[in-house]
């Protein structure tokens, strides 16, 4: 455990007594508020402030920074509030403290929306002082190393949000190392068995290549030496999250990634770093298309260096970064490196320029109402590189990778994404779902009469293309949802015995509204039109307390007539929200077991459908007709179909191998398919039925260990 005298050494090493004295005031405040709480793993709960607080003295930031990480739950768990922080502290630490803590005294409808608006009240503080996310993204690196003492369904949920949200958070503001530790702990709660596969590769990669390494670092340091550069030469395996993206990516096994390995050059001057490129790829070839100038453009968090990948000795694939000890720096350290102080007016513009990508995520995120909506734009915003593209006055637009013209249409205005009807990239016409490439002049053709198409959605890359698009369809939808709504409601209100019209001029429907948890009766209406809530739900509420009983013992299909009563024994493990006596599927694109993170789908005419939250599918849904859903108490009472396949040497016993084992551990193979290749290797898929993803992943790792297998993974059919 971290003891406060490590963090007072550390801040020493850098800070003034005065402000090595708040750090220490800080720390007997957060002990005596802490006092008696433990954490779940047994520890005094003190243990993780001084944690946060360690990893930010590391980072070197100010004092007020390293008190707010001893302080920043005080005011969420304890009796202290943030008038005492203030007065005790002064205004920065409080107004750092207030960022973090979580909205707790507001009433959301789901977990789902309580984090979303705990995360955009994070964006928002991060927007006036940025150590508002600095101190976040350490409470959550320690958090989730010490994720193994929470529920299974907790891990997952939090590694997801961590992945979606956090890391790509960390990348933006140039935190490295802190991306790496939070890229891949994720990984390995969210897919244990392909975290498991690729460490031990990378273990038997580091034994057997470790002299490989030192070969080609001494090539390169003797090239150096040969031109009279002096410089320092490092050469380390690339990260589990890293290999396991470029495998997704490129659709590739572990022994199909061949650049697994990266060389760094670091050198004093720019002109060395070109000279070191020359010399590099003259003694070996580069890879056409693997070059990467992060120095003359950098990236949005200010990375700057020189990638190639070339064919180094024995004809591998190895990777060559460039770089100045500065540029160096600021890759390891990010925003940390160069802390820009408040006062520092100097630095104001190259902070600006830092925090450009902030200032877009703050144009477009108060378009989004929805929780979900704005949690799936924000993932999708951070998580993607950048390419630049001009106008044909030569003004550059920053935008996310894979982005067209449509999305460069709404970086100039709203306006002009809104009636856009045609591009010119580089002179030609093009169609808008043309991907643009760094460098590309982009020239926007606008019709008033035009309007943003919901076939939009499923190619722009920009949050803000994409809130602005849904904003207008939005608008659109809910004036025709409303009609739809009211249409429905007389409809079934006949059937019932229910007068709407005279109901909403007495003002019947405001307590209804309230039971749901909407603001306004056009809420509740949207709701029935988007066919969230059905006219009979709603309606039986302005009944007697009686008729409501009666309404309720009558079963009723969808079209709201009375049906025989149907078994809900495959309904017993979802738990949806207001929504009561719905058929439920379960979607075989994603196959979701309880345990992993889900969302349900009004498929029309066929109920709600259940994917898992990270499935690729759901991206390219209509967000009004995404439901919050959970399992409930008897999700272990039946067993779902799970997708898993093994890759494994093609030899005699191994197909009787794996399926003893299986019927060992009592699973039942539904179904398979196996091909072999002219390797020596055969790819089994199995679809086999399994109760829980605990159970799930607890076969996979007893499989992976029979001597033959070389891998196994659970899979979708996307």
């Amino acid at each position: 455990m971290i003891r406060i005298t490590d963090i007072l050494d550390q801040a020493s090493a850098y800070l003034p007594a005065s402000d090595v004295a708040l750090v220490q005031k800080a720390y007997v405040f957060s002990a005596a508020a802490h006092a008696g709480q433990i954490r779940l793993s047994g520890e005094p709960y003190l243990s993780h402030p001084l944690e946060v607080s360690h990893i930010l003295a590391d980072l070197r930031l100010d004092a007020a920074t390293i008190a707010a990480g001893l302080l920043h739950d005080t005011v969420e768990d304890t009796e202290a509030s943030i008038v005492q922080i203030s007065n005790q502290f002064g205004p920065d630490v409080a107004a750092i403290v207030e960022g973090v803590t979580k909205i707790s005294k507001m009433n959301f409808e789901s977990k789902e929306q309580a984090q979303a608006e705990n995360i955009r009240k994070m964006i928002l503080a991060m927007a006036d002082d940025i150590r508002v996310l600095l101190v976040k993204l350490a409470d959550r690196l320690h958090n989730i190393s010490t994720l193994e003492f929470q529920k299974e369904y907790k891990q997952r949920a939090i590694a997801q949000e961590t992945l979606g949200i956090y890391a790509p958070l960390a990348n933006r503001l140039g935190l490295y190392r802190i991306k790496v530790q939070l890229e891949n702990q994720s990984l390995r709660y969210l897919k244990p068995d392909v975290y498991a596969q690729i460490s031990e590769g990378i273990d038997r990669y580091e034994q057997q290549g470790q002299a490989y390494i030192d070969k080609v670092c001494a090539m390169i340091q003797t090239v150096l030496e040969e031109n009279d550069i002096k410089g320092r030469v490092k050469g380390r395996v690339k990260h589990v999250y890293s290999i396991y993206h470029k495998m997704k990516q490129r659709g590739l096994t572990l022994d199909q990634v061949f650049d697994m390995i990266a060389f760094r050059v670091v050198v004093n001057n720019l002109r060395e770093c070109y000279t070191v490129l020359g010399l590099v790829h003259s003694l070996w070839k580069p890879v056409p298309g693997k070059f990467k100038d992060y120095i003359s453009m950098p990236k949005a968090n200010m990375y700057q260096s020189l990638h190639s990948t070339v064919i180094g000795p024995d004809g591998e694939r190895i990777e060559i970064q460039i770089r100045t000890e500065e540029m160096h720096q600021l890759a390891e350290n990010g925003v940390a490196a160069h802390w820009a102080y408040k006062e520092q007016g100097s630095k104001k513009a190259q902070e600006a320029d830092r925090f450009s990508w902030l200032r877009q995520i703050l144009d477009w995120q108060g378009d989004l109402k929805d929780s979900r909506d704005f949690m799936s734009t924000l993932s999708l915003d951070l998580s993607q590189d950048e390419v630049y593209a001009f106008t044909p006055k030569g003004q550059v637009k920053e935008l996310p990778e894979g982005s067209t013209p449509v999305d460069f249409a709404y970086t100039i205005h709203t306006e002009v994404g809104n009636h856009c009807a045609g591009a010119k990239v580089n002179g030609r016409i093009v169609p808008l779902n043309t991907a643009l490439k760094n460098g590309d002049t982009v020239e926007i053709i606008t019709d008033a009469s035009r309007s943003p198409s919901r076939d939009w959605l499923h190619f722009v890359k920009s949050g803000k293309a994409r809130s602005r698009i849904k904003h207008w369809i939005g608008t659109e939808e809910r004036a025709r949802s409303l009609t739809l709504a009211r249409e429905l409601l007389e409809k079934e209100g006949r059937r019932m015995g229910v007068n709407v019209s005279k109901a909403l001029k007495n003002g019947e429907f405001e307590p209804v509204v309230r039971e749901f948890s909407f603001r306004q009766v056009d809420d509740l209406f949207s709701a029935v039109g988007h066919g969230r809530i059905t006219p009979k739900q709603v309606l039986r509420k302005l009944l007697p307390k009686e008729e409501q009983k009666a309404e309720e013992r009558k079963p009723q299909d969808r079209s709201g007539a009375q049906a025989p009563a149907k078994s809900k024994d495959k309904n017993d493990a979802i738990f949806i929200k207001g929504v009561d006596d719905v058929l439920i599927r379960y979607a075989q694109c994603c196959n979701p077991l309880p345990g992993d993170p889900i969302v349900g789908y009004i498929s029309r005419g066929l109920g709600v459908t259940i994917h898992t939250q990270d499935c690729p599918n759901v991206a390219n849904m209509e967000v009004e007709r995404l439901l919050d859903v959970s399992w409930g108490g008897q999700e272990e009472s039946k067993v779902l179909p799970a997708r898993i396949r093994v890759i494994c040497k093609n030899e005699r016993g191994m197909l009787s191998q794996i399926t003893g084992l299986l019927a060992k551990e009592g699973v039942n193979i539904d179904s398979g398919q196996f091909n072999s290749s002219v390797d020596g290797m055969s790819e089994m898929d199995f679809v086999i039925e399994v109760k829980t993803t605990t159970q799930l992943y607890g076969i996979i790792e007893k499989l992976r260990k029979l001597e033959s297998v070389h891998e196994v993974t659970r899979f979708a059919t996307g």
